[in-house]
């Protein structure tokens, strides 16, 4: 019999979906507790997940010895805290994007995974298991996509002034950046999963859609380790909302379909520059064996690897090369210079990317 994980969610905005995923993968979890400052959003996800507790004391949330996982769905400025104490508590941990807010923080709650000897820390990917990604990865594992030239990443969203209502968007501090951080990161940690680490970046930045302290359009140019480039692009002031990836490689490119949150997924296109080649192509593709996507596959896959000893399927290395793309974002667009990576203790923004009074605030 597969053993069944037992779970405490902390938060009750993101969770809903998490706890779609885990209803999806129900022989293998069972959510047991939330806790949530907000009791009505709180005590409405219990009743319609059946979720026996609610709580609001989040220390006695973690500190309960049934539980073997703390999934953390709060605001950004929250989660390095709460994965130290759940961490050091001995607890397995899942949290929400964007990790953390500095390099130095994934630095860090690296030695103290490490050091409590155990538990695991899993980051929240989950476009990464869209069905098109997946046989694209397929594909280059099949040596059938040849060499790395160029990739474009379009995220183009619309977020007007009722989002940014809610009081901790919008602002250094709580939210800890813009479209970077909180939007476009999925995407960009495709262009990682794919390709590996960013090399350097350049960028431009700015603020034009709505009045918040963040930006909400960006143009970044890459050049990434493997040899290839990458142009990204990201608005949150597009009427008609798209993510599209396309990858160029000297033996086939690669499109993703345009929905905004789920481009991952199928029908991605699959073009090879010779008709003998899109056979081989096509035979490949033929024998894709779909699985589920989104959370529920990457839970799955957690399970899969707690229980074999090994590390999560998104890990605090894939997360620090999300965040140093951004990091390096945010110091090439202030300096008007590229930035190369790795972003290393030496570098003025390891400790952190907010401007330098928010920092002194924040901290």
């Amino acid at each position: 019999m597969t053993r069944k994980f037992r779970v405490g969610i902390i938060g009750a905005g993101i969770a809903a979906r998490h706890l779609t995923g885990f209803a999806w993968n129900k022989d293998l979890y069972e959510v047991v507790v939330l806790c949530s400052l907000d009791e009505d959003r709180g005590r409405a996800l219990c009743e319609e997940f059946n979720i026996p507790d609610y709580t609001q004391d989040v220390e006695a949330m973690i500190a309960r010895a049934d539980l073997d996982i703390i999934d953390i769905c709060t605001p950004p400025s929250s989660h390095f805290a709460l994965c130290r104490k759940a961490i050091e508590a001995g607890k397995h941990v899942i949290c929400e994007k964007p990790l953390f807010g500095s390099i130095a923080e994934v630095d860090e709650m690296g030695q103290i995974v490490a050091k409590a000897a155990g538990p695991r820390l899993m980051p929240i990917f989950q476009y990464r298991y869209g069905s098109g990604l997946q046989k694209l990865k397929l594909l280059m594992e099949l040596g059938l996509t040849g060499a790395p030239f160029l990739t474009t990443i379009e995220t183009h969203w619309w977020r007007g002034p009722d989002y940014y209502a809610v009081p901790w968007r919008g602002k250094w501090a709580t939210e800890l950046g813009g479209g970077l951080l909180g939007h476009a990161i999925h995407a960009h940690d495709m262009l990682n999963y794919v390709h590996g680490a960013c090399a350097e970046i350049f960028s431009y930045g700015t603020t034009l859609v709505n009045p918040i302290e963040v930006e909400d359009t960006a143009a970044v140019s890459v050049k990434m380790k493997n040899g290839s480039l990458a142009s990204l692009s990201m608005t949150l002031g597009s009427r008609k909302e798209i993510s599209r990836l396309r990858f160029c490689f000297n033996d086939l490119v690669a499109e993703s379909i345009l929905d905004p949150y789920t481009m991952g997924r199928d029908p991605w296109t699959f073009i090879a520059g010779d008709e003998e080649h899109q056979k081989r192509v096509d035979e490949a593709l033929a024998g894709y064996e779909p699985k589920e996507d989104g959370y529920t596959r990457q839970f799955e896959l957690f399970h899969e690897s707690l229980l074999a000893g090994r590390e999560p399927p998104v890990t605090l290395g894939d997360a620090r090369n999300s965040l140093e793309l951004v990091t390096a974002a945010y110091h090439s667009q202030r300096t008007g210079r590229p930035t190369p990576l790795p972003i290393l203790a030496d570098h003025p923004l390891y400790r952190s990317w907010l401007p330098e009074g928010q920092r002194q605030a924040v901290g």
